[in-house]
């Protein structure tokens, strides 16, 4: 076996990597909970994705990949629905919680907010700022 490097990801080696790492979770942990993906698109008035939120969920817990609100759009709650809508995919697949990260420059408040704690920080990422891990156990509603 050799090890190729590149400046690039493809999808092939993602998929091929992700999957085999799943498969190995599996095997070890035992555990086979439910697994997903999630995208929450804003679209502006061509249908054009112009912001939105990404996340994955695995292990009990979703991760928030990506979540960005167009300038232009800020001040209209669309970050707290897409959080929002987050959540209820989170509650709805029997999940934990949902854990995040976010830059001293980005939006530590606006999660805080939301009810987010932090549970860790890289300090000088980048230089002169903090990278922030926050999470939020979530409260299951009975039926």
């Amino acid at each position: 076996m050799e090890i190729v490097a590149s400046d690039s990801i493809s999808a092939v080696d993602e998929t091929a990597i992700r999957e085999r790492l799943r498969a190995h979770n599996r095997q070890v942990s035992g555990f086979a909970g439910p697994n997903g993906e999630l995208c929450l698109a804003i679209a502006d008035d061509r249908g054009d994705a112009v912001g939105g939120l990404t996340a994955r969920y695995a292990y009990q817990w979703m991760f928030v990949e990506l979540l960005f609100v167009p300038p232009e759009a800020r001040g209209q709650k669309l970050g707290t629905r897409l959080m929002e809508q987050a959540e209820q995919v989170a509650r709805a697949n029997g999940l934990t919680g949902i854990w995040l990260d976010t830059f001293a420059f980005q939006a530590r408040g606006f999660y805080e907010k939301l009810g987010y704690s932090v549970f860790g920080e890289i300090a000088d990422t980048p230089q002169s700022y903090s990278r922030y891990f926050l999470m939020k156990r979530l409260q299951h509603r009975e039926t």
